[in-house]
């Protein structure tokens, strides 16, 4: 690894790994058969931090920097992917947000829990009509005495069903387009806030991904997280932390078919010798394993120049588009080397396939990165 770890991240990294291997692997084949909520890996993940990772320890969470939080989610998605995703969007996105933009009262009373892995947490953006473009959303927040009144559905929202809070984007004034929507906290069991279905998704199927109605749901106006009219900022700056643990997530994921792949070909016997002696499989091998590093590096440098506080969007997205296709490829040549054997669920990376489609899609597709990576560089008086 070129990316320089201090003693402090190699030891997170070890400890991680040890876990990942030892608790979270042995059940992910079966989760993914069964979808069954990685509830138990959670609740072991909160009394190890892992859930409030980046949160300061006046919060109950860890005080660790992005690039510990970064090696940790790869381990962990290397695992299981489907608790790495929770784990990607309760860290990133949700207690990011409540620590950067929630009052002192809203830290206290949530992202305590959330840091102790008390509460899983889910952020809710995307709608049926609107997905790529957020200023189409139609939910709307309308402010009646201390309460705001929630109207609408929301889609695709991981952990949807398990979490126990979830961040809701709603416009507030539908005349300021991005401007006016404004995000809430809002918590489980509110009167008119209801879990609609559940979809049955090609991978990632331990992870609950449902829609969100809600129907004069009543919000207390304390829970508005900023102030009005801060939710596209909010999103924006979230989805800058979860493209980051994306791009982990797709780390994690490929070293994990890339191990199986050379396990594979170590083993398997065809024309008198191992596979792993053909040319044309070694070279397959050496192609994976550089951009597999190319990934890792550019993913770290995101998460160090997030941690010195400079700004990270350029960066973060052009790990998660660079890492994202990476694990694509990845995993369509592990399953390559592997032949018969890997369109079967016998191993694991047929799983790993799966997992990963997703990747190039959620939190922004790789068509939105190249968007934001696009812009930047033509408003860079640099590249001119």
């Amino acid at each position: 690894m070129l990316f320089k770890l201090t003693d402090e991240q190699l030891m997170i990294q070890s400890m991680v790994r040890e876990f990942a291997r030892k608790v979270v692997a042995p059940t992910a084949a079966e989760r993914d058969r069964s979808k069954e909520f990685p509830a138990d890996n959670l609740k072991k993940m909160g009394e190890l931090g892992l859930l409030g990772m980046m949160v300061p320890p006046e919060y109950d969470g860890e005080g660790a920097d992005t690039v510990s939080y970064v090696l940790a989610l790869a381990e962990i998605a290397g695992a299981c992917a489907s608790t790495a995703v929770v784990m990607s969007v309760h860290n990133s996105i949700v207690c990011e947000s409540l620590l950067r933009f929630g009052s002192e009262d809203l830290k206290k009373r949530y992202l305590k829990r959330l840091a102790r892995g008390r509460i899983i947490g889910a952020f809710a953006l995307t709608e049926p009509q609107a997905g790529s473009d957020p200023v189409s959303q139609t939910t709307t927040a309308v402010r009646d005495g201390d309460h705001y009144v929630l109207n609408g559905t929301k889609r695709f929202t991981t952990t949807g069903r398990n979490s126990g809070l979830v961040i809701v984007t709603a416009k507030t004034d539908e005349s300021q387009r991005h401007k006016g929507i404004s995000a809430f906290v809002v918590e489980k069991g509110l009167p008119g806030f209801t879990v609609g279905r559940e979809e049955d998704k090609m991978g990632l199927r331990a992870s609950d991904t449902t829609d969100l109605i809600f129907e004069d749901c009543r919000v207390p106006a304390k829970n508005l997280l900023g102030a009005e009219g801060l939710g596209f900022k909010i999103a924006m700056t979230g989805l800058d932390g979860g493209r980051i643990g994306i791009a982990a997530q797709s780390i994690g994921v490929a070293q994990a078919a890339l191990d199986a792949a050379v396990k594979y070909a170590k083993e398997r016997d065809q024309f008198g010798q191992k596979i792993a002696k053909f040319q044309g499989l070694r070279w397959m091998v050496a192609d994976m394993a550089t951009e597999l590093e190319a990934a890792r590096q550019m993913t770290l440098a995101a998460a160090a120049r997030k941690d010195r506080g400079e700004k990270v969007s350029l960066e973060a997205s052009m790990a998660k588009l660079f890492a994202s296709e990476m694990v694509n490829r990845l995993t369509a040549k592990a399953i390559q080397i592997h032949g018969g054997y890997g369109f079967t669920k016998d191993y694991p990376v047929e799983r790993y396939y799966r997992d990963a489609r997703v990747f190039t899609i959620y939190e922004g597709t790789s068509e939105i990165q190249r968007v934001v990576i696009s812009n930047h560089i033509f408003k860079d008086k640099r590249a001119v």
